[in-house]
């Protein structure tokens, strides 16, 4: 009985304060200070968030094109958990926007919790393992706080932020799922759950690109182990089962992203000590840039070594006990470890093209499992004092990521309620591209001191996109920069349309693209002569306007 409490406690309280960074996200506020009333954007939910919401809405019209790159297909994406929110979409026809931040939150971290306790104590048949890996994996955190620069101080997210990456926590999900499976496969040979395994690996590729290069390749070694050391070939069978399949979901969308992660060692331990929102200790980065330029190896192997130090236990806090567990070679140790190092290495020595810092994601696998084997070792101490001491460096990231970034009243965007009006009018007209005006960093920053600013003066979102549920024929030019797009030649040509003098020109522009809409956001005189570029003001608010191209 005591179990049962403690297991359901840890989950609870654990599903309760992760689901706090999505849950006030993407709801109605009839009071957002100065800038009025609307929907409420918290930390990166008001660009990550968006983005899920824009392409859920596209792919639940059964398309797939790109929503923020009008006449495009989708590329280089893994769409799993977004095709699962369309599907929720259709069955239950809750909007979009409150299935991905108050509903499947909250499912998403009891699932976490609940497989984490069941395939901890399955392996190591003890509940106080599997409570205090339950724990590690809900709160674990590193020692960002000490630098006062934040969770990622180190540049990895914590457990705090799992759910703002939804495809991550559902790609964890599975992973569990898979490991549970193997166990039973382990046990004795079935098929159905040799083929519910090669699904569940399979998948991953979909779900999370990260988790499905880390679970294949782990997979490859343990079935390799096995067969090595165990003459035995499930595991192997698993992974060429899993490949096929992950094979036929990844190439159909991702044909051209061949060559999107480049050879660059060590970029993260360089602008983790260089950069000013991370360590940013100045001399040590010079010295280490110095030592390597100059080839002045025996320092320069020092510093990066160092910085490695710094990296590791700055990221994984408390979790860093983990490595005093005794490791017995068994298959699902084989499977674990691959993963926890791989997850290490890969972006140690490649980033990916356009957003460098993304392969930041392969660690955070590396971090979880981390938190299952912190989990396993601290259940073994038996002082309270030292638990009390490792609880107490565990949970600060949790507590000041919660006060400084998800517990504030105000949020740091919005979508105001003439924007909601606007867009929501415009989801009712017939399908077409709207034309939007590309996202302004200078009008941005200048902002920045009276949040909650304006969803386009916050960063480049698919807002227009997500809440009108049409293709936009520009926006988020983030996301296109990860996706590998051609966004910079037009945006170019639509920043060209606007200042043109030659109506045209202008209207040649819209017809070559067609343009159906134009989503204009009242600020000064607007450049368009309704009768010249046979437009229709199809709406109007106090700050929006919808045109129609005739």
């Amino acid at each position: 009985m005591k179990n049962t409490i403690q297991k359901w406690l840890v989950i609870i309280l654990g599903s309760i304060t992760w689901s706090w960074t999505m849950i006030k996200s993407g709801w109605f506020y009839s009071s957002l200070g100065t800038n009025g009333s609307g929907l409420g954007f918290w930390g990166a939910n008001g660009h990550d968030g968006i983005w899920h919401i824009a392409l859920s809405e596209s792919l639940s019209k059964g398309s797939l094109l790109m929503p923020i790159f009008a006449g495009a297909p989708l590329q280089n994406y893994h769409i799993g958990f977004d095709l699962i929110l369309a599907f929720f979409n259709k069955i239950t026809s809750i909007p979009v926007h409150n299935l991905y931040f108050q509903i499947l939150p909250p499912v998403f971290a009891l699932l976490i919790g609940t497989l984490t306790y069941k395939f901890v104590f399955n392996w190591t048949k003890s509940d106080l393992s599997a409570f205090w890996a339950t724990f590690f994996v809900y709160f674990g955190g590193g020692f960002g706080w000490v630098t006062g620069h934040g969770e990622s101080a180190f540049w990895s997210q914590q457990a705090i932020s799992t759910l703002i990456n939804p495809p991550f926590a559902l790609s964890l999900i599975f992973l569990l799922l898979g490991l549970l499976l193997l166990m039973k496969l382990e046990k004795k040979f079935t098929l159905i759950y040799f083929v519910l395994a090669v699904l569940v690996f399979g998948c991953l590729i979909e779900l999370k690109v990260y988790a499905g290069v880390l679970g294949l390749g782990a997979l490859l070694v343990t079935g390799i182990y096995s067969y090595v050391f165990q003459k035995k070939t499930v595991i192997l069978k698993v992974f060429i089962g899993s490949l096929l399949f992950s094979l036929v979901l990844y190439l159909p969308l991702n044909k051209s992203s061949v060559g999107l992660l480049v050879f660059q060692p060590f970029w993260f331990l360089e602008t983790m000590m260089g950069m000013s929102d991370r360590i940013g200790w100045t001399k040590f980065y010079s010295a280490m840039l110095t030592y390597k330029s100059g080839h002045i190896w025996i320092k320069a192997v020092a510093f990066y070594a160092l910085a490695f130090a710094f990296f590791i236990i700055g990221n994984f806090g408390t979790r860093i006990i983990s490595l005093l567990r005794k490791i017995k070679l068994n298959q699902l140790n084989v499977f674990i470890y691959s993963i926890l190092g791989a997850g290490i290495v890969i972006p140690m020595f490649f980033l990916q093209k356009g957003t460098p810092w993304n392969t930041i994601q392969f660690f955070y696998y590396s971090l979880f499992f981390s938190s299952i084997l912190a989990g396993i070792v601290v259940s073994q101490i038996k002082n309270k004092i030292i638990l009390f001491i490792v609880v107490m460096l565990t949970i600060p990231t949790t507590i000041i990521t919660l006060r400084d970034v998800y517990i504030p009243s105000r949020p740091p965007a919005m979508l105001s309620s003439d924007e909601m009006f606007a867009l929501g009018f415009l989801s009712k007209q017939p399908k077409g591209t709207v034309l939007t005006k590309p996202f302004d960093e200078i009008a941005s920053k200048s902002a920045e001191s009276s949040p909650p600013r304006p969803l386009y003066l916050y960063t480049s979102t698919a807002y227009v996109s997500a809440f009108s549920k049409h293709q936009t024929f520009l926006e988020d030019e983030i996301n296109l920069d990860i996706t590998s797009y051609n966004w910079r030649e037009r945006r170019e040509k639509v920043l060209d349309w606007y200042k043109e003098d030659d109506f045209q020109v202008k209207r040649d522009f819209l017809r070559e693209n067609n343009i159906k809409y134009i989503y204009w956001i009242k600020s000064g005189v607007s450049p368009l002569d309704l009768e010249k570029l046979f437009l229709s003001n199809i709406y109007e608010n106090n700050s929006i306007t919808v045109y129609q191209v005739e």
